[in-house]
């Protein structure tokens, strides 16, 4: 038998979980007048001892757990700052003492070679995070004034050499 504890309506199918009139859950009665009133009852709650402590203090000198792990995210982190001026810089002034005699198109690469690296400086110093390659711009700043002085020097020795002849 199966009783409704909300209406108290009987039932004495034993297939039947939920009452016929409100829904609520059926409750098997117990024969005996002693016991329960509903064998469905659960137990009474149990109080069990206080909780185990599981990381006392003298643990702290042993390995600390793993981190959890994160995602990371590569598309708004660059790699590795970015170099380009100071790239430019060097080449340009490696390319004015080298080739930049001929046709005296060093002219052109030397001082192009110090404005590159002295922008490329400027950008290191408002942010180091997202610009690098501040040896880089300072080579190719002193290799643009390198050609310049030399070329200045081999000016002014042809002019003395053509004002002696």
């Amino acid at each position: 038998m199966k009783n409704c504890p909300k209406c108290n309506r009987t039932y004495s199918d034993p297939d039947l979980n939920f009452c016929l009139e409100d829904g609520e859950l059926l409750m098997t009665m117990s024969s005996d007048p002693f016991q329960r009133p509903y064998a469905d009852d659960p137990p009474p709650t149990v109080i069990m001892d206080q909780a185990r402590i599981t990381n006392p203090v003298s643990w702290s000198n042993q390995a600390q757990p793993p981190m959890q792990w994160q995602p990371q995210q590569l598309a708004s982190v660059p790699s590795s700052p970015n170099q380009t001026l100071g790239i430019v810089s060097l080449i340009l002034g490696v390319s004015s003492v080298t080739v930049g005699w001929c046709c005296w198109i060093g002219v052109l690469l030397g001082p192009a070679a110090i404005v590159t690296g002295v922008i490329g400086l400027s950008q290191i110093k408002n942010d180091p995070r997202t610009y690098g390659g501040k040896g880089l711009a300072i080579a190719g700043i002193i290799a643009g004034i390198l050609y310049l002085i030399l070329a200045a020097l081999l000016f002014i020795v042809s002019m003395l050499g053509s004002a002696f002849n």
